[in-house]
């Protein structure tokens, strides 16, 4: 009985480390990368002249990059307890600029994890607002939709072929380094949050950050 107490604890105990790590290690990532975006937001000229460079009408962007991915299964520990590295290609991102610095879009970020050597994609629709608070440095955050589902090349009939929906929190920040007629080359980082509802009444929660390039048109 003893031993069993024991071998509980431990295991208790190797649990909570590994959340602190991977709370550690997320939270380093963003701050490296805020911290990267920041110095070169404060490189640039400090006024607010656009350069002739306009934003107007409809916008699109497709972006691609890597970062690490964090999911807890209300049912107790999976193989995938532990921090994934993975990748972000293809995001997407559709709006319209109502001015020069603001614009309203619908996102669709996400990434792909492995569990029980099946891979998935958690992800998401999120309408959301971009806001230029510097001629080249933006912001850009919202609510939606949060999805996650089989990586579409490795659907298995009654193993990795099934849908669950719930909610997703995402925010983003990004600089444009390139910029030519209308389209803007930029670096950008993002925090996606969110939670679905699986079989059995179990509820899956996600934390994913990423670092990439975007690619936009306006």
């Amino acid at each position: 009985m003893k031993s069993k107490i024991q071998e509980y604890l431990l295991r208790s105990n190797n649990k909570a480390i590994r959340k602190t790590i991977k709370k550690q290690v997320m939270f380093k990532m963003a701050c490296f990368a805020f911290t990267l975006i920041s110095a070169m937001t404060f490189a640039q000229n400090n006024t607010d002249t656009q350069n002739n460079f306009n934003r107007d009408g409809f916008m699109f962007e497709f972006g691609l990059g890597g970062g690490i991915i964090s999911i807890e299964d209300s049912a107790g520990p999976q193989s995938f307890d532990d921090v994934q590295g993975g990748g972000t290609f293809p995001e997407l991102k559709l709006g319209y600029m109502l001015n020069n610095r603001f614009g309203i879009t619908v996102s669709a970020p996400g990434m792909i994890y492995t569990v029980n050597d099946n891979d998935r994609h958690f992800g998401g629709i999120i309408p959301s607002v971009q806001y230029w608070v510097k001629d080249r440095w933006w912001i850009h955050g919202g609510v939606g939709l949060a999805i996650d589902s089989p990586a579409l090349y490795d659907i298995k009939d009654n193993v990795n072929d099934d849908w669950n929906t719930g909610i997703a929190v995402m925010a983003s920040t990004g600089y444009e380094v390139y910029r030519k007629n209308k389209f803007a080359l930029n670096v950008q980082s993002k925090l996606l949050v969110g939670g679905v509802k699986l079989d059995n009444n179990i509820d899956r929660e996600v934390v994913q950050f990423s670092v990439g390039i975007g690619f936009s048109w306006f």
